[in-house]
């Protein structure tokens, strides 16, 4: 029996998050974002079966989706994403099953990374080659289908690619720079935390997008911000600032929380409070905001005590570390 297993990692956004989503960055001009593959996974298994009919499974909600044809999985069910994408590699005969280490909502690009995995396990099941900007295309805009609102382009190249990233949008094109950051020292000064209540960046990003197109100039002030701020963490990250990077963190998290209402929360606020009493340099939310992950980065010396403070206010930290390797994929034949 045939069976392809695929992984790829989440992210932490270090800056310029949202801008990635197409039609913002063209507005301005410079536009990137800043972003590290996490170790936390997103894992994807497909094996053959002995008749024609399809199984999806996750692991993670306890779903399961059954059909006699890929035609009848493009709505109505709960794996509404996973539908589509069997759907639109016009799967057979197979079982697939998916997991992630991530929690459920945490802003870490958990539903980018499975949804990577997936499109890789699948074009290998295929055997039809797609190349990396190929299976991000189609990554984003099978998303953008089952969830009915824009998608960004930045969360599919850690995913592809792990690393340390700049992803830059110009007119032509978005293209990815890896940045020549040492990942120990980075993973050194970082500490990772779930403020136990997951969020839906669908809903931020999108009022967000809509307030823009629509001309909220406060909006766009601070997207223009966010920008000058995403090339000043740059330039710190590539000459090692380790300091300046945190202000930056600390300035860009300050101007995300004006973008919208439920960007934090009382009980994000406490948590960051707390990180930063216990030495923190800076500290923001991942993703869009309103729960999930929240991300701090301090001097090394100094993360035990940040680790502690965050754990007394409340929150869940997460062990992980910068991830290199992006996409894997395996095909065994098993007995």
């Amino acid at each position: 029996m045939v069976q392809i297993e695929s992984s790829a990692p989440t992210r932490i956004d270090l800056a310029g998050g949202t801008l990635d989503i197409w039609p913002l960055y063209l507005f301005h001009d410079r536009a990137q974002t800043l972003n590290a593959a996490i170790s936390l996974r997103a894992w994807c298994t497909i094996r053959a079966r002995a008749d024609r009919r399809l199984r999806i499974v996750s692991g993670d909600t306890g779903h399961v989706v059954e059909a006699e044809h890929w035609s009848e999985l493009k709505d109505n069910h709960e794996l509404r994403l996973l539908g589509r994408l069997l759907h639109y590699f016009e799967a057979e005969a197979l079982e697939l099953h998916t997991r992630s280490e991530s929690p459920v909502g945490a802003g870490i690009a958990g539903s980018s990374a499975l949804n990577i995995a997936v499109c890789g396990a699948l074009a290998a099941w295929s055997g039809k080659e797609r190349t990396p900007d190929e299976l991000m295309q189609i990554a984003m805009n099978v998303e953008a289908q089952a969830i009915d609102v824009p998608t960004g382009a930045q969360d599919y190249r850690p995913a592809i690619y792990g690393g340390i990233s700049a992803v830059e949008f110009k007119v032509d094109g978005v293209r990815r720079i890896k940045l020549p950051v040492d990942a120990g020292e980075l993973q050194r000064r970082l500490v990772l935390a779930y403020t136990n209540a997951s969020r839906n960046s669908g809903i931020n990003n999108w009022d967000v997008t809509k307030r823009h197109i629509d001309g909220d100039r406060d909006v766009y002030a601070r997207f223009e911000r966010i920008r000058d701020i995403a090339g000043s963490m740059r330039e710190a990250l590539e000459r090692n600032d380790w300091r300046e990077v945190g202000r930056q963190v600390g300035e860009e998290w300050i101007n995300r929380k004006g973008l919208a209402p439920g960007v934090t929360t009382p009980v994000i606020d406490t948590m960051l409070h707390a990180a930063r009493e216990a030495g923190a340099l800076g500290g923001k939310v991942c993703g869009a905001g309103g729960g999930g992950c929240l991300f701090c980065l301090g001097d090394p010396d100094d993360v035990p005590a940040i680790r502690e403070a965050l754990r007394k206010a409340g929150a869940r930290l997460l062990d992980f570390h910068v991830e290199t390797e992006g996409l894997r994929v395996e095909t065994r034949v098993i007995a």
